[in-house]
């Protein structure tokens, strides 16, 4: 068994799918604005678990999205093989990063905000 789709709350599906398109360089497998919805895959393997960008609303979902975010915690986990340079290019993108790099003892990570209401964890792969 594998995980084909997770999906994290957004405060706007449409605007989420722009900056997980355009700003992280995600692909998109299902796009319906007019539907809110709105699914990525990552370019390094586009068969592989897929995220949609879920919109919250006034519903549950906001609440805990709004808990979550202001309790510093992040809604998903991005690894790459070169976080300096992944962070780097973020950040001339515009990606707003919380701290220094951190270099804790599994590996490097660091948080960043996906201008939606969420941080998202990024880990260096290579030194788990």
């Amino acid at each position: 068994m594998k995980i084909a789709l997770t999906s994290i709350f957004v405060d706007d599906p449409i605007k989420a799918h722009t900056f997980y398109t355009e700003v992280l360089g995600f692909q998109t497998k299902e796009y319906v604005p007019e539907a809110q919805l709105a699914v990525v895959v990552s370019p390094e393997e586009p068969d592989g678990t897929a995220l949609m960008l879920e919109p919250g609303g006034d519903s549950f979902g906001k609440l805990y999205q709004e808990n979550v975010y202001k309790s510093g915690l992040p809604v998903i986990v991005f690894s790459t093989e070169n976080i300096e340079k992944v962070r780097q290019d973020l950040e001339v993108r515009g990606v707003k990063f919380r701290d220094d790099l951190a270099k804790p003892e599994w590996g490097l990570l660091n948080l960043f905000e996906d201008t939606c209401g969420n941080l998202i964890m990024l880990i260096n792969e290579n030194q788990k």
